[in-house]
């Protein structure tokens, strides 16, 4: 273990760590955390808000997690006065008992500002999860540098911005690259999906919102057509993130009758696990499918107007985590106006060459290995030594 509560002083052997969690990935988060900060600190007391997976770990939760795990604009809008309840509630509760260190998981819009007002009052703040800054918005660097002792980041160009910057930071890898197998099934797969074991397979994912497949999911079911057109044998498949995705991409699918296409509800990593490629929009999508080593073409659409608003504000020269893990174009990035059936067909024919896909194995294994560490334990390290200080 890289450290220990050897040298903390009596009344930090039985500290108290307050923990806040919006959403379901930050509880699988924090319960690992809490595993962690346990072996450091057998005494500890874990509080704050969180999830079944934390409460099962001994921890208590002041409020119930779901009431942060709102989506959207209108839906946070609506329940804006419960939001600033909890939230004052959070701070006024660690104002008057300071914790050894207040961790805010994730979702930054709600547990920087808790982290700002604590540090403001002595208490050692970390947030666990960075914002995007790194890529867009970068004024925003300013105002987290006033609000945390320690930011802990699942990549690494990640560590790097907050170093430029003058930001603690410890690397602790990224959880997903521990619970996604290095050698993923393809034959098991495409059996249990029900589709044919020798014949190749394009898995669609054209996002988890319905916005996103408003404007992706019509896009890449003519680049389906178009594929079919050369190569008959291919195989179509598309896991819709819930049961509204279903829905909708059911009727999307029913104006291209000429197509068979396999859809199911949920399932992303054994849809991706089945495919010899996939077409998808940026997002974690990408980091998932370069984890089971699957050649991919990534690509995204935004409305006009919203494109012209935010384009300004991105920083980042690649889209996709695989590419800014390799700080290079390792996997084609098809933008917007690139975003067109004859551009993304013709990435997607590379994508499925067979050659091309063994050499990009070996190098998304590179990565893979780049960003397999043992985060609990790597976080809980870095934790220790920010309140022992």
């Amino acid at each position: 273990m890289p450290d220990s509560a050897d040298n903390l002083s009596a009344d930090m052997i039985t500290p108290t760590f307050a923990i806040v969690a919006g959403e379901a990935s930050g509880d699988t988060l924090g319960a690992d955390l809490i595993r962690a900060l346990k072996r450091l600190f057998p005494d500890a007391q874990f509080e704050g808000i969180g999830g079944p997976k934390m409460i099962a770990e001994g921890f208590v939760s002041h409020h119930q997690m779901d009431r942060l795990s709102v989506m959207g604009f209108v839906e946070p809008f609506k329940r804006l006065p419960e939001l600033l309840s909890i939230r004052r509630d959070i701070i006024r509760r660690y104002k008057q008992t300071k914790p050894a260190a207040f961790i805010g998981i994730d979702s930054p819009d709600f547990t920087l500002r808790i982290e700002r007002a604590l540090h403001e009052e002595g208490v050692k703040t970390v947030h666990y999860v960075s914002p995007s800054v790194w890529a867009w918005r970068q004024g925003r660097i300013k105002g987290i540098k006033r609000s945390v002792d320690l930011m802990l980041t699942l990549l690494p160009f990640e560590e790097d911005f907050y170093q430029q910057h003058g930001v603690p930071v410890t690397f602790v890898g990224h959880p997903l690259a521990g619970q996604i197998s290095r050698s993923p099934d393809t034959a098991a797969a495409r059996q249990q999906l029900g589709l044919q074991v020798d014949r190749p397979v394009l898995t669609i994912m054209p996002g988890s919102r319905g916005g996103e497949v408003a404007l992706m999911g019509e896009l890449f079911l003519k680049v389906a057509e178009r594929l079919l057109e050369s190569n008959s044998q291919l195989q179509f498949l598309i896991p819709a993130a819930n049961e509204d995705r279903y829905r909708q991409l059911n009727e999307v699918i029913a104006q291209y009758p000429e197509l068979q296409v396999t859809l199911i509800e949920q399932q992303s990593l054994l849809a991706m696990e089945a495919a010899d490629a996939v077409l998808l929009a940026s997002g974690t999508t990408a980091l998932e499918a370069m984890l089971l080593k699957k050649p991919m073409v990534v690509s995204y659409k935004l409305g006009n107007l919203t494109y012209k608003l935010v384009r300004p504000f991105i920083k980042t020269p690649f889209a996709s985590i695989p590419n800014l893990l390799a700080d290079k174009m390792l996997v084609p990035e098809l933008i917007q106006d690139d975003a067109t059936v004859d551009s993304l067909s013709a990435a997607v024919v590379n994508a499925l060459d067979k050659n091309a896909r063994q050499l990009l194995e070996q190098r998304f294994e590179e990565l893979y290995t780049q960003i397999h560490l043992p985060s609990g334990d790597t976080a809980a390290a870095s934790i220790s030594r920010l309140i022992s200080q």
